[in-house]
């Protein structure tokens, strides 16, 4: 399974660049999955919810299920964060993981950039960073820029640079 992240700012376009790349990688017969960073506490569960009071009660892991989808929820209590090798771990293989956040692990990043956001460029001092998608020219870029509206080169570049190659028959 190859890896490629999404870093950036908050604001400049992440989620929405990644919810226009995965149809256009699906569409070409890559498999494709995602995990979202969060740098502040998340809950995807409601109080007064069943698999809520089942955490609540200090259960280590609840998975709830339907005939549609299934989620799992598992509680680190003091434990770290786990790596991006181990969240990975948990996952179904797939061709392509898409990683939004997780700005300074060491794996290959396209950097999402708005000089809008007023906020400095993130390849200047991150390594990993590989390439730059932007709305204007990035004249500073030690790397190479993209155009942000362009998913079908940026789409291109991350299959080029994973080595990932799109399912034989597909477009």
């Amino acid at each position: 399974m190859k890896i490629f992240g999404f870093a950036g700012w908050s604001g400049s376009g992440k989620t929405t660049l990644v919810t226009k790349l995965i149809p256009e990688l699906v569409a070409r017969g890559v498999r494709v999955s995602t995990v979202k960073h969060a740098h502040h506490s998340f809950d995807i569960d409601k109080p007064g919810k069943d698999s809520y009071e089942h955490r609540a009660a200090g259960a280590s892991e609840v998975m709830v299920t339907s005939a549609s989808r299934w989620a799992l929820m598992h509680e680190l209590r003091d434990g770290e964060e786990p790596s991006i090798e181990e969240l990975a771990s948990h996952m179904e293989p797939v061709d392509l993981l898409l990683i939004e956040g997780f700005k300074t692990y060491p794996h290959d990043k396209l950097e999402v950039y708005r000089a809008s956001v007023g906020k400095p460029l993130i390849c200047l001092s991150e390594p990993n960073i590989v390439a730059v998608a932007s709305d204007a020219p990035v004249p500073k870029a030690n790397v190479p820029v993209l155009g942000l509206n362009d998913v079908t080169g940026i789409a291109d570049f991350i299959l080029a640079r994973t080595g990932v190659k799109p399912a034989r028959g597909a477009a």
